[in-house]
């Protein structure tokens, strides 16, 4: 049976690189499932607005786009999608970036394991092979922090998770509607907060091995802020974990 599969595209500011992202998704993805495309333009300031109209012109693809009034964050812009993706009656939904830092090649990896119905999420992950995460450009200290912050969050929450801060995942949508992501940061240690909630509710998460491309796209992560952010955000949860243990 075909799967209903939405491939939601979060867009800022990525007007040099939003049109070869589609373009390099896989046609033979189309094939075997009902996909569509969500692209959600996060109030961007340069010219992704042009090129995404140029995009529904040129590829015949099920294509839905959003350009919001306002820019929403990167968690913001995930809510969205995760509500629309609900809203829509969709099966599964996969983030793919718009500034081509994760490959649309390995799509049907994810589509792949979506066969396994006691799956509630597949994460990518560039850090199961530390070598290839180095050699796809990396910058150094992007590579040591997240280990170390990989580190602290599993021996914080007693998980096994080779990377919590990869950007390119997918869901079950029934598993979405068992959590509550509405109430979640609009920033970007809303990846974190949504590993949390996976965790506390014993959902299975699978993690695949993704290629690591780092290349001229403009990060809007503030590496310092964004450490601060997701081990506040981790030991939190731990302390609430334990305080209604002893209330119960």
């Amino acid at each position: 049976m075909k799967k209903k599969i939405l491939i939601f595209i979060p867009s800022y500011n990525v007007e040099k690189k939003i049109y070869s992202v589609i373009k390099r998704i896989p046609k033979k993805i189309f094939e075997n499932d009902i996909i569509s495309i969500l692209i959600v333009n996060d109030f961007s300031i340069d010219r992704t607005g042009e090129e995404i109209i140029r995009i529904s012109k040129d590829f015949n693809y099920d294509i839905e786009v959003y350009n919001s009034n306002k820019n929403l964050g990167y968690g913001g812009v995930q809510k969205f999608a995760y509500k629309y993706a609900i809203m829509k009656n969709f099966e599964y939904v996969i983030m793919l970036h718009g500034d081509g830092q994760y490959a649309p090649e390995v799509l049907q990896n994810f589509i792949k394991k979506f066969d396994d119905k006691v799956l509630d999420a597949i994460f990518g992950s560039r850090m199961m092979s530390y070598r290839e995460a180095l050699k796809g450009g990396m910058p150094i200290y992007k590579f040591l922090g997240n280990i170390c912050l990989t580190f602290v969050q599993n021996l914080i929450l007693g998980s096994k998770i080779s990377e919590f801060h990869s950007g390119y995942r997918s869901f079950k949508v029934s598993s979405l509607k068992k959590i509550n992501f509405s109430n979640k940061s609009d920033n970007y240690h809303f990846d974190t907060e949504i590993i949390i909630d996976f965790l506390k509710n014993k959902l299975k998460i699978l993690e695949i091995f993704i290629p690591t491309h780092y290349g001229d796209e403009v990060s809007h992560l503030k590496s310092i802020p964004y450490g601060i952010n997701v081990l506040l955000t981790t030991i939190k949860s731990k302390f609430k974990l334990i305080i209604n243990f002893k209330k119960s």
